[in-house]
This record gives structure tokens, sequence and C-alpha cells, in this order.
């Protein structure tokens, strides 16, 4: 199947060719179709298989075979967790529609809203936002979204994970009520199942993949490690592997910036990505890791949400995350576009509880592999750590509503979810 027999015009056909794509991914192929018809669509991929250019695509076939105002207001409104996925978003829509006449935009917290504002004034298509940003500017009567055409949720799980539904449920009150809606998840958990229900109209449901399935082209092994000798290890492996280009995963903002400490002291060039760092610290750490003159990038996983790194050899978990689903997210860094990758878990004896969750999810049984001097003791406890809270409270234990400066509501039709210990939600508005 070629991108032309999806039913993309010459104009979109020649930006992509100009990408270097030559067949869609399975991912565009089911979704493609069904958007360009107008039809609502609820869609699960993994991270790496092409889902973004899934839905910008058609938007903007869409777009500009429409009616164009001149005042150009907002027809397509992409919302997306986090800052760096919502840049990683735009840079593939104007990539993409190079040669039509389009104005996309994108705006989040943490830097100053006047730039922001100011291109907003000039006109813009397709506008790509976190919804704290969003919600800021409409209260202060920056935005209208009187004109939106097409609603995408992307990222949906990782939305919800973070408490962004009652943010999502206000925005969902100033659209107008006739619209195309797309909702792309990496997973269909109840939430999101029960979150479609309530903003699609009769969608076609697509998946790439079967759920939580990992990508066939990434190694995954698991280092059973002490958990006080993580860090010597990390170094080792590193250092005596020679490796050039590693993304790490911690479970918390602290252990990021310890380990960030530890590895620039054995001489490893390496920097921190999270919710607390500035956004001039966050592009400046990314782009050093692009480039290659940052070895190694240690993030949480809010953090890591629309990383686009090509062809990323190494994902290393410091921590097996508490929620199962991240460890799918995590180790999709790598093994993209049909690449291979290696995917490396340092696994300590109170992990136990994270490493069966996620076995259980996945559907495999990861191998182990030991390495000598850094085994850890047999008798070690298998009691969660202290932040895991332990698997029979964070499974009972609902959320505690998060409040801010706009006073949102805090009631919860979606019922408990696990709390991630990681937080940025604040940071990433």
């Amino acid at each position: 199947m070629s991108f032309k027999s999806l039913g993309l015009s010459d104009a979109l056909l020649k930006a992509i060719s100009k990408k270097g794509y030559t067949t869609p991914s399975p991912i565009q192929q089911k979704a493609i179709p069904p958007i360009l018809e107008g039809k609502d669509v609820l869609a699960s991929a993994q991270t790496g298989t092409g889902k973004t250019a899934g839905f910008t695509l058609p938007i903007l076939q869409i777009l500009s075979q429409g009616k164009h105002l001149s005042h150009r207001p907002i027809r397509a409104l992409i919302l997306t967790p986090t800052r760096e996925l919502a840049a990683q978003i735009l840079a593939n829509i104007k990539e993409y529609s190079e040669f039509v006449d389009l104005r996309s935009a994108v705006i989040f917290g943490g830097v100053n809203q006047n730039p922001q504002v100011s291109q907003l004034r000039q006109g813009v298509d397709i506008l790509v936002a976190t919804p704290g940003r969003l919600i800021d500017l409409q209260n202060q009567g920056l935005v209208s979204l009187s004109k939106v055409e097409i609603l995408v949720l992307d990222e949906a799980d990782r939305m919800l994970d973070m408490g962004f539904l009652r943010d999502i449920e206000r925005i969902m009150k100033v659209l107008p009520s006739k619209r195309q809606n797309l909702l792309f998840s990496a997973t269909f958990s109840k939430d999101i199942k029960k979150l479609a229900m309530g903003i699609l109209h009769n969608p076609v449901q697509v998946e790439a993949t079967p759920e939580n399935t990992t990508v066939d082209a990434i190694i995954q092994k698991i280092y059973p490690c002490a958990k006080e000798k993580k860090t010597e290890l990390i170094i080792k492996l590193i250092t005596d592997g020679n490796w050039k280009q590693i993304l790490v995963f911690t479970r918390t903002k602290q252990g990021a910036n310890k380990l960030t400490e530890s590895m620039i002291s054995a001489g490893i060039k390496a920097a921190a990505i999270h919710g607390n760092k500035g956004q001039g610290a966050r592009t400046k750490a990314l782009a050093g890791f692009k480039d290659g003159s940052l070895t190694a990038l240690v993030a949480t996983d809010i953090a890591a949400r629309g990383l686009d790194i090509p062809l990323l050899p190494h994902v290393i978990n410091f921590e097996l995350p508490n929620i199962p689903e991240d460890y799918v997210h995590r180790i999709g860094r790598t093994g993209r576009a049909g690449a291979s990758g290696e995917a490396i878990s340092l696994f300590s004896p109170d992990e136990t509880v994270f490493l069966r969750d996620i076995e259980k999810l996945v559907g495999l049984k990861l191998p182990k592999e030991n390495i000598k001097g850094f085994e850890p003791d047999p008798n070690a406890s298998k009691e969660p750590i202290k932040q895991g809270q332990g698997r029979q409270q964070r499974d009972s234990t609902p959320r505690k509503p998060k409040t801010d400066s706009t006073n949102r509501s805090s009631n919860n039709s979606f019922g408990p979810r696990r709390p991630s210990q990681n937080n940025d939600r604040r940071s990433n508005r």
C-alpha cells in the first residue's frame, strides 16, 4: 500500500516524499481513510508507530480543501499532555504542510505567553495545545474555539493519568457541538473507553497492534541488581559498552537529578529532563542529546512523552515504573520506524511487584541476566519501595483531586486511578 492509495493530495504526497517516507505504517493505513471520510475515530497504537502522521495528514487535507476565511479561526485543535509532545506534533505539522496554505501554532505553559498570543492574533488554522495553557488563554479572552471543526485528543491515556480530565471537560463545553473527534491512545483502558463514549459519535475503532504489546525490534533485558549498586552498574554499562546515546528513565524528578550528577562525576556527559526544569533547560538538554553532545538523557515518564529521537539505540530503566503501561511507553522510545533497539531494566528485589505487573501486561517473561558483582542479596526484601505504596494501596486508593488557580472541579466520574509518582502536570501546563 502507498500513501497515494490512501487518498492523500499531491501536495501532501510531495511533503511525505521529501521526508523520505514511502510506505504508510499500519496505524496510518487504518486511521487515515476514515478520518478523510469525516468519521470519528478511536485509535490505539503504541509509541513509535507513526501515530502522529496518522491524524495530522488527513487533518491537513480536510482543512486545505475546506473554505478558507481571511481571519483564519482555529479549525483544528490538538490537545496533548506535555510540552515536548506538543512541540513535536507542531514540527510534524509544519513539515507535512509545506505545500499547503495552512498556518499552525503551539501553546503550552512554562514560557511567556506573549509570543504565543501574538501568533494567535495573526490567525491560526491548526492549534496544538496543552490543556492548562489553553484554558488560561481562554479565560483571558485571548483564544476562541468557536470555529473548531476537528478535535484531537492525543496520548489520551496519559492526559487522564496526569489528571487532565477536568480540563478536557471544560474545553469540551466551549467547542461547537458539531465537529469531528479523534482520540488517539497507546492503550484502551476502561477510563479511555468511557471518555470516548462521552466525546466520540459512532467512532471507527482501529488498532495497529495488540493492546500493550511491545515492538518486536526491541531487545528487552532485565539485569537483577542490588538497589544500592544501580548507579555503579549503569555507569559500567555505558562506559564498557562505549554507548553514545542512552535515554534513561527514573521514577522521580529527584532521582533523575541525583543520577545525572553521578554520571557527570563519572565522566559521562548527561542532563536531566523533567517538570521542574525550565523550558529553556529542557530544550537545551534535548537538543544536546539529539546532536550527540550529550551521551545520556535522564528523564521522568511525563517529560519523555513526545521525545522523537530517530534511531535511538538504548533505553535504560534505572527504576521500573510503578504503572506497568509506562514500561511500554518507555521502551517504545527505541526500536522506532523499523530500526532495532535495546531496552535494559535494572531490577532490584523491591520492584518485584512492578516486574510481575509489567510481564502480565505485555504477556512476556522478560529474560534476566546476572552481572557478576552486582547481584542482589537473595534474602533482600521484596516489599515494594515506599514510593510505590504497595500493590493493595495503589489499587484501592483514589487519586486525590488537584487544585490550582483556576479552581477546577474535583468531581471524577471515572473512578479511582493509580497515582503516578512523578506527576509533572503543574509544570507542563
